[in-house]
């Protein structure tokens, strides 16, 4: 298992894209990674497609120190997300001591928002295409890849390829 004794800590709330979440969650663990859901309540939310889904810890409880990554699945969750200070301190707290920094389809918006992405290759769903470039990133019509300690994945079918980069990244291949 490539990622025992790493913690990663993973982003849900309201409207998050289901296979991005779950998908993400179930590969990581089974790659022997300690996963945390991180959100806003602790109490269960919906993803776009119905799913269910709960955080393990808010984030205004949660230090970035504990984690080695941190993981923005998109869907509507990531445009609620970015409005709390908590989170984005959670997603620069990682970024900044250098752990890896995963962001797939719409979950761009918090990194943005977390000030993260000037002058890095960066992807995602189109529909932030033009958030994305007025950041200040530059942008790579890729399934998935590495850019520094950033995982970028594009949309849902490219699930598997942001998965592999992710697992690879936070097990230090390719560093």
């Amino acid at each position: 298992m490539k990622l025992e004794g790493k913690k990663v800590a993973v982003l849900v709330a309201e409207g998050f894209e289901d296979l991005e979440y779950w998908v993400t969650v179930m590969r990581l663990r089974e790659e022997g990674a300690e996963v945390v859901s991180v959100g806003t309540t602790l109490d269960a939310v919906r993803g776009k497609n119905a799913l269910e889904a709960s955080a393990d810890a808010l984030a205004s409880d949660v230090d970035a120190r504990e984690f080695d990554g941190v993981v923005i699945p998109g869907g509507w969750a990531p445009d609620k997300l970015r409005r709390y200070g908590e989170v984005l301190d959670l997603v620069r707290g990682v970024h900044e001591q250098g752990g890896i920094v995963g962001i797939i389809c719409h979950g761009g918006l918090v990194a943005i928002s977390a000030g993260i992405v000037g002058g890095v290759r960066s992807t995602g769903s189109l529909g932030i295409k033009d958030d994305l470039l007025n950041a200040g990133a530059e942008w790579a019509d890729e399934a998935a890849f590495r850019d520094g300690n950033l995982v970028w994945g594009r949309v849902v079918p490219d699930i598997p390829d942001f998965c592999r980069e992710l697992v690879a990244a936070l097990s230090g291949e390719g560093e």
